[in-house]
């Protein structure tokens, strides 16, 4: 089966294993899974189905773009490379919110020391 020729099939998630269809509230050339956010790193660009790296990619972050739009970022966990894919109608909002909200969960500085930096 060539590459190109798997765009809009089902998969069952490498991490949860959930079973997601090819049709739905996603696109066509969907990558991640909606229950647990993880991805494969699959497309070179958006529905190629052309790298060959292949490994598991982690939701890190969510991405806020100018149109208001949500996507998710992931990492691939084989090369490192990082990726958006758009939210899809289907996705999680727990897991969606849980991602979107881990900065505030997890500052990168104390708290208790917050200044005012006016003074």
């Amino acid at each position: 089966m060539s590459h190109k020729s798997r765009v809009g099939v089902s998969f069952t998630c490498m991490v949860c294993g959930w079973q997601v269809p090819a049709r739905g509230f996603g696109t066509s050339h969907r990558n991640h899974c909606p229950c647990c956010l993880w991805s494969r790193h699959l497309d070179e660009e958006p529905g190629d189905r052309g790298a060959v790296c292949r490994e598991p990619m982690e939701p890190i972050a969510i991405e806020v773009r100018k149109d208001g739009e949500w996507a998710i970022v992931h990492r691939c966990t084989g090369c490192g490379l990082l990726r958006t894919n758009r939210i899809g109608g289907d996705d999680a909002e727990r897991a969606l919110l849980a991602l979107a909200l881990r900065p505030i969960a997890s500052p990168a500085f104390p708290l208790g020391d917050l200044r005012d930096p006016t003074g």
